[in-house]
């Protein structure tokens, strides 16, 4: 594992990404029983993305987390699919650690499928209720968090969860990660959590696995930060670790 710092933000390359995922999902377990011992309960957002795989099954068999203490949040979801359908993000999770594990509760984003526009308000008063320590997220081919695309990013949000519209190379994504046939398919608006809304956590884990987010590692890293490339904010918190794999590192030289 090779490690140093960019701004604030430390990152951690590993030869692979089985080993990322393990070592992400350790350093989180660790994170997890530690903020228990001082608090009853915490809250952390998921991301749903064929990136996180490998993180989420090593979670799901981290020993020792008292997950009855834990509340679960997810940071974007599709508009126009109905609930059962299963490209959205929250069946994502609930198969894939939802389901596992015995939260205290687990906070789905539109999980009726009405695409409600007050949906936006509901979610928010629930993150400011349960304030999240912890963000486990990933990071887009084109830079985005959550589905903050270059076009919508605001750093500065006065909002903690809107509606956007997903730009092309977002829905190229959606079809390189297999979600989806064709870029026909894949909706054009979705709910997400803002960028204010993901910082807010005091550690934020960020794993970015496979050759197809080289360029997105490479300007997050090196370009200036800002809205253009919205990853760049995590140089900015002193509590974000980005976790790459020797392929998605493999333009920063």
């Amino acid at each position: 594992m090779k490690e140093f710092l960019v701004e604030k933000m430390r990152v951690r390359i590993y030869a692979n990404r089985q080993q990322l995922g393990k070592a992400a999902a350790a350093e989180a377990a660790r994170r997890i029983i530690d903020l228990l011992l001082s608090q009853e309960e915490i809250s952390i957002i998921f991301a749903a993305a064929a990136s996180q795989h490998e993180f989420l099954q090593a979670l799901a068999e981290e020993p020792g987390i008292e997950w009855q203490r834990v509340s679960a949040f997810h940071m974007d979801e599709y508009r126009g699919l109905p609930p059962s359908h299963p490209q959205r993000f929250g069946n994502f999770l609930q198969e894939k650690i939802f389901g596992r594990l015995p939260f205290k509760q687990v906070f789905y984003l539109n999980e009726s499928g009405h695409d409600d526009p007050q949906e936006c308000d509901r979610y928010a008063a629930l993150l400011e209720q349960y304030k999240p320590a912890i963000t486990c997220m990933g990071i887009g081919e084109n830079g985005h968090l959550a589905f903050n695309d270059p076009h919508v990013a605001n750093f500065h949000d006065p909002a903690l969860v809107k509606i956007v519209d997903l730009d092309e190379a977002c829905k190229h994504q959606q079809v390189n990660d297999g979600c989806f046939p064709s870029i026909a398919e894949v909706p054009s608006y979705a709910y997400t959590l803002t960028i204010p809304a993901l910082m807010q956590a005091d550690h934020i884990f960020c794993m970015v696995p496979g050759k197809n987010k080289a360029p997105a590692v490479r300007n997050t890293l090196n370009e200036a930060i800002s809205e253009q490339h919205p990853a760049t904010i995590l140089r900015e918190h002193q509590g974000a670790i980005l976790f790459l794999d020797e392929d998605s590192a493999g333009l920063l030289g």
